[in-house]
């Protein structure tokens, strides 16, 4: 079957099985008139395409604030100043030594190939073990950097035999335009933008390497307040309605995200065609757990993490999805 048609019934099938859901969006709405969720989103994300996904307003107050990234919605998560934030798995790993007041109810998983080490025209460079003494960027604390250390693992090398550094998407797009990476760990469009303005090469995905998993993470007072719970439940139904449509509605998607974001069209449908399948969510389950001890073990063998840790008391398993 064609990818991009499978994609589609993919996308479609899920809706259908969303469906079961709906009912949810009227839930107690006398109650939840009174809630007001903070919600962590960025550029793009799923709450810009309600309005054509035929997603009508809630029946509580959502506000919104956007975040670069997953590392800096889960301080505001912390902080109490959000109820809830997308990420990857990552960000809450680092929260357990303070004992940081978040909890991760939910798993989307999604594409792996939107994460990838990429290396500038002309480069000779076929494999990670070439990249042995190279100068590398990657985002702290991100799934970016849990990546370049398994595939280095995998060579027998780690962040000793490389030049590692640590970056900003915005300013690692700009050095590695400008010539000062050997290769890059990035993630979402930022490869495709490097692939057609630079002629950039992907050498490697995070198929193989990364589990796909995105958690959605929530302030632990959120989820204790009854009324807040229900709100956090239909909204994160919401979210995940309008990421169906997205998925199968390329075109539209696309051509949107260009205008908001100001990048071309093709960036977004070239990422769009290199997924490696859609997003589903589902309910936390010991392998998601799995999932993330694997990666807080890594950190710990890499040195980034001082102590082994237990992910399990991050995961509130009280929200269902079907």
């Amino acid at each position: 079957m064609h990818r991009r048609r499978f994609l589609e019934l993919s996308a479609l099938a899920g809706l259908g099985a969303f469906s079961v859901g709906l009912p949810r969006f009227g839930l107690a709405a006398n109650d939840l008139r009174g809630v007001t969720l903070n919600v962590a989103t960025y550029k793009g994300a799923a709450p810009t395409f309600f309005a054509e996904a035929g997603i009508e307003p809630a029946p509580y107050t959502v506000k919104y604030a956007e975040f670069t990234g997953g590392n800096l919605s889960f301080e505001a998560l912390v902080s109490g100043t959000l109820d809830i934030s997308p990420m990857s798995e990552i960000p809450p790993i680092f929260g357990i030594k303070n004992h940081a007041p978040v909890k991760l109810i939910a798993v989307l998983t999604g594409d792996v190939n939107n994460q990838a080490f990429i290396v500038p025209k002309g480069s000779d460079v076929q494999s990670i073990a070439q990249l042995k003494g190279k100068r590398i960027g990657y985002i702290r604390s991100t799934s970016s950097h849990y990546f370049l250390l398994k595939a280095l693992k995998e060579q027998g090398l780690t962040f000793n035999d490389i030049v590692p550094m640590a970056l900003t998407p915005q300013d690692g797009f700009a050095a590695f335009q400008n010539g000062a990476l050997d290769a890059w760990v990035s993630f979402g469009y930022f490869i495709q933008l490097a692939e057609q303005r630079t002629g950039a090469r992907v050498l490697k995905t995070g198929q193989g390497y990364l589990s796909g998993n995105y958690v959605i993470a929530a302030n632990q007072n959120s989820i204790a307040d009854p009324l807040k719970h229900q709100a956090i439940t239909d909204y994160i139904l919401r979210e995940y309605r309008a990421w169906q449509w997205i998925a199968a509605h390329p075109e539209e998607w696309a051509t949107k995200s260009a205008k908001i974001l100001g990048m071309p069209r093709e960036v977004f449908l070239a990422q769009y065609r290199a997924q490696s399948g859609p997003r589903l969510l589902q309910p936390v389950d010991d392998a998601a757990v799995k999932s993330q001890q694997d990666v807080a073990d890594l950190f710990f063998e890499a040195g980034v993490l001082p102590q082994q840790l237990d992910v399990s008391g991050l995961w509130d398993r009280s929200f269902h999805w079907s």
